[in-house]
């Protein structure tokens, strides 16, 4: 019953989003001669994609009066801080060599732009929603003895625009002028840097030019379908399936043959028969009287479940919106105001989910189980964002959010995701009160007996969770690419698949754990199958940290507090997601094998 529950209200939810996330474009219809705005963004290290800062913090032509473009939630949310340039950009005419501005560098000034190009700055345009980047500048190395070390400034962009009729398809800039930086002291000439444009005209409709933008990205395109991969997780979830379906329903058949006979055995049988089965009596049916005994900490344990059907919701739902087109490279930032948006409107179901299964293990305070709802992931979330926003506001990067968004998603949470809670949580304390058991419980509970160390909790967990993790650590390995690397990930078709996957493996395997715990007379099952889905968060941790130092070129604090603080982030959400999962295959897998035997 608590499956289609988690997800009753996300049509609705999916429907309002989708109206919600679309954001408006800049892009438009222009007339010959019409000027074209072209914004610079940020600039910041190659290798490290969320070490950002703003454009003009370098010592580059800037105009008196700096004048930013209002920009949605989901692109603060991704570091940009778009400003208004001082190139003077005509539709459809051409420049050439035109003098942006002539500026005298002092020392700091050499300094910080030597600084930059040895990092491997790159600059980010934005012209009608198109991003153009290129590098600051160039590098040049060679040799050992002598070694040389020269640094280059470019001084000249050429821009070359892609137009059908009145509408810009695609844009690009080239970079030349080549100024070697260790030649330039404060008293040399001022430097002129300076821009051309061309227009060529196109044969791709302005509804096509997303897929053009992909194609010609300026960050290397490697992504490809990887149906290796998929086809290995397929084979995996079938093998678990048939594992399950095939192996382990042999099983209960067997065991409800043997459980369902009369206490004397079957007839004509002997004493020593009849006391045979009893002693193959001391299976999971033996603990039928605790099997149903509410768990320690039920509040939190409901809180728990209820936030992980929560996320559930918000990871079918984006990639519901994915699927239908709605994050594209023209919306910056849209997944993000995504993310947000359903964080808040799905408030609701971890409120009525928490609420109905705490009523259902006989809670009374309900209003303390919606508070825990609220704040189980609102306060790590806190906690992480004000280590990280602390770092990267002192490096001074465009990933600090501004107080008015920090107020803005305060007042979001406070507004709209708490009352959420509550209206959820109060339809949820509604149910009656009991599990509504196939068995009765025991007022004094059983003793368990010992357990070989092969059967202990955390074997069954590291291996549950390796099953998992083993169903999505290929495609996670593409995410990452996305979201720390300079990627642009459009296979949700395939993510999707895999998601299927991972929840119906992590299902099979929290099931099989529970019928072995349940055969060894161990009734302790509710954390435990918490536990057996959530603890493939431990493999993603592992496999963060692997591709941190390993996989990726990322370097720098800046960069490391915002990876670690935003992937222990992203196994919580693995371990809440999961273990919603996992308890809910287990809870209908009991409820099943003990309606489903005679009891005395």
């Amino acid at each position: 019953q608590l499956l289609p529950t988690m997800l009753v209200p996300l049509f609705t939810v999916l429907g309002l989003c989708l109206a919600l996330c679309q954001t408006a474009h800049s892009a438009g219809h222009y007339s010959s001669g019409s000027p074209v705005p072209i914004y610079v963004n940020k600039v910041g290290p190659y290798y490290n994609p969320h070490e950002t800062y703003h454009y003009y913090e370098l010592p580059v032509c800037r105009p008196d009066t700096i004048v930013h473009k209002s920009m949605s939630l989901g692109e603060l949310l991704d570091g940009d801080r778009m400003a208004v340039s001082m190139f003077n950009v005509k539709f459809s005419l051409p420049a050439t060599n035109t003098l942006l501005c002539s500026k005298t560098l002092t020392e700091s000034d050499l300094a910080r732009l030597r600084s930059a190009v040895e990092d491997l700055y790159y600059f980010e345009f934005v012209v009608d929603d198109i991003p153009v980047r290129g590098f600051l500048g160039h590098l040049e190395e060679a040799g050992l003895v002598p070694h040389t070390h020269r640094v280059y400034l470019w001084t000249h962009l050429d821009f070359k625009f892609y137009y059908k009729n009145d509408r810009i398809v695609y844009a690009s800039v080239a970079t030349s002028g080549k100024v070697d930086l260790d030649e330039i002291t404060p008293a040399s000439p001022a430097l002129r840097f300076t821009y051309s444009v061309s227009w060529v005209p196109s044969a791709v409709s302005f509804e096509d030019r997303a897929q053009l933008i992909r194609d010609t990205s300026f960050f290397p395109k490697s992504l490809e379908i990887h149906w290796l991969s998929v086809i290995n997780s397929l084979v995996l979830v079938a093998l678990l399936i048939a594992f399950v379906s095939v192996i382990l329903c042999r099983i209960l058949r067997r065991d409800f043959a043997r459980y369902n006979l009369d206490d004397e055995g079957p007839v004509g049988s002997t004493a020593a028969e009849a006391a045979s089965l009893d002693e193959d009596n001391l299976g999971w049916k033996s603990v039928h009287a605790d099997v149903f005994r509410p768990p320690g900490h039920k509040c939190f344990y409901s809180a728990v479940v209820g936030v992980g059907a929560q996320f559930l919701s918000i990871v079918t739902g984006l990639l519901g919106m994915a699927l239908l087109g709605l994050f594209n490279v023209h919306n910056h930032g849209s997944m993000n105001s995504a993310c947000v948006l359903l964080y808040a409107l799905t408030s609701g179901v971890a409120g009525f989910v928490s609420c109905r299964l705490f009523r259902q293990l006989g809670g009374e305070r309900w209003v303390r189980n919606v508070l825990i709802t609220s704040a189980l992931f609102a306060v790590p979330l806190f906690l992480v964002w004000a280590v990280v926003n602390s770092v990267v506001w002192a490096y001074g990067t465009t990933q600090a959010l501004p107080w008015s968004t920090v107020l803005l998603l305060l007042s979001l949470w406070l507004l709209v995701g708490f009352p959420l809670t509550i209206v959820g949580g109060s339809f949820g304390k509604r149910v009656p009160a009991g599990l509504d058991a196939p068995c009765r419980t025991r007022n004094i509970a059983r003793e368990i007996p010992p357990l070989p160390c092969y059967k202990s909790w955390p074997v069954h967990c590291l291996i549950s969770g390796f099953l998992s993790f083993s169903a999505v650590s290929v495609e996670l390995y593409y995410v990452y690419a996305t979201v720390w690397g300079r990627q642009h990930y459009s296979l949700y078709g395939i993510l999707t698949l895999v998601y299927v996957i991972l929840l119906f493996v992590t299902a099979c395997v929290s099931v099989t754990t529970t019928y072995f715990q349940l055969s060894a007379e161990d009734y302790r099952w509710w954390w435990r199958s918490l536990f057996s889905g959530g603890s493939a968060s431990l493999f993603v941790l592992a496999y963060s940290v692997y591709y941190y130092f390993w996989r990726a070129s990322m370097s720098g604090a800046v960069q490391a507090v915002q990876f670690f603080g935003y992937s222990l982030l992203l196994c919580y959400v693995f371990f809440l997601s999961l273990g919603a999962v996992s308890f809910a295959a287990s809870f209908r897998f009991v409820r099943y094998i003990y309606a489903n035997i005679k009891m005395d």
